[in-house]
């Protein structure tokens, strides 16, 4: 008789564990790539007035477009394109605003909702909060209007359990900028939630972005208010002060943060991934050495299976559904973060993504 209990319990818990790793396999992994609206001559917000003169010096990074006009509809279709056949399930605008209350840079944006791809591709903004806004609570509810009023209710948007998602660049700056007018980002989330719920949403699903040394942000995400965590672009390991020389050492820095992240987020984690690292254009890094952390095609394909390795070994967090990685960048020349096709290499680096992540059923804005 115990023999038999110890058999039916035995077996009962094996089906628990066989459910469980069923459920993870079963998980969607969903890879996104930031995009810099950076590349129109006499905008505001842009790196330059003649961006592209600033990159031409560096021939190996000529798009294979040419030195286009960004937020020409051909270009934007041309870029959906490669994205879907790179098997990208979403795109981040990089989008930006300001203490006059307007947006900035978002002519790329305004071409992607002219295209009639849209919809296969969905689309999310990350706020460049490295500025002066918000300066005061009118400026962060007007902001947050505009995401309620031009982007949450368009059906292409990047949703989670049906919620808007909006990434936020630094959640520390977001803090740092509450507390100059007596608040709080926690306080300034929770608002943000009610205005969207006020109009019939069921409220907004926003991602923190963390710096190397910011396993503070991380790990206090949920109780701040956030959904998710990840980070733009990395330079070094947690507690590191030398930043990489070297693509190899950038990649084990962006490994050592895959490690960190899982191991505190109580939250879902975007696993950030980057092609490289070389700010020559914007003037160089402060330590130059740290210029030498761009990627040649293979060092990024290993980077990207480590990286596909990571998220598909990572938990589901409570109510998680999909596995979610972000590139960075489809086209960030100046810093050297790119995948975008160009002459030099043609759409390597592209298909390095589709050889890895494969080139399956786009997510769709719902999911």
């Amino acid at each position: 008789m115990r023999r038999w209990f110890q058999l039916v319990i035995a077996t009962w818990f094996g089906g628990l564990v066989l459910l469980a790793s069923q459920a993870c396999a079963q998980a969607p992994t969903n890879v996104g790539v930031y995009y810099f609206p950076g590349w129109r001559n006499d905008t505001p917000y842009a790196p330059s007035n003649r961006p592209w003169e600033r990159i031409q010096p560096f021939k190996e990074r000529e798009p294979l477009l040419g030195w286009y006009d960004e937020g020409a509809d051909d270009v934007m279709r041309q870029h959906i394109d490669w994205m879907l056949s790179a098997g990208l399930k979403y795109v981040v605008f990089d989008w930006y605003w300001d203490i006059d209350n307007k947006v900035y840079l978002d002519h790329a944006l305004a071409a992607y909702f002219r295209s009639p791809k849209r919809e296969r591709l969905p689309f999310s903004i990350m706020w460049a909060n490295h500025g002066k806004a918000p300066n005061n609570r009118a400026n962060w509810d007007r902001m947050v209007d505009f995401w309620v009023r031009f982007y949450a209710p368009r059906p292409e948007m990047l949703r989670i359990d049906g919620k808007p998602v909006i990434f936020i660049f630094l959640a520390r700056e977001l803090e740092a900028s509450a507390r100059k007018f007596g608040a709080s980002a926690s306080e300034l989330l929770a608002s943000a939630q009610a205005k969207a719920r006020e109009a019939g949403l069921p409220g907004f699903y926003f991602v923190a972005g963390a710096a190397s040394e910011e396993t503070t942000v991380v790990r206090d995400a949920l109780k701040t208010g956030y959904d998710a965590v990840t980070m733009y672009n990395m330079h070094r390991p947690p507690f590191v002060q030398k930043e990489s020389y070297s693509y190899a050492e950038l990649d084990d820095a962006y490994r050592a943060h895959w490690r960190t992240y899982e191991a505190v987020s109580p939250v879902p984690v975007f696993f950030p991934m980057t092609s490289g690292w070389d700010k020559r254009p914007w003037g160089g890094s402060s330590d130059p050495r740290h210029d030498g952390s761009m990627s040649v095609p293979s060092e990024f394909e290993l980077h990207l299976r480590a990286g596909k390795k990571a998220i598909e070994a990572g938990r589901l967090r409570e109510g998680q559904a999909a596995r979610w990685g972000l590139i960075c960048c489809w086209n960030e020349f100046g810093e050297g973060s790119f995948i975008e096709p160009t002459r030099a290499l043609g759409t390597v680096m592209i298909d390095k993504v589709k050889s890895v992540f494969g080139a399956a059923k786009p997510v769709s804005p719902k999911e």
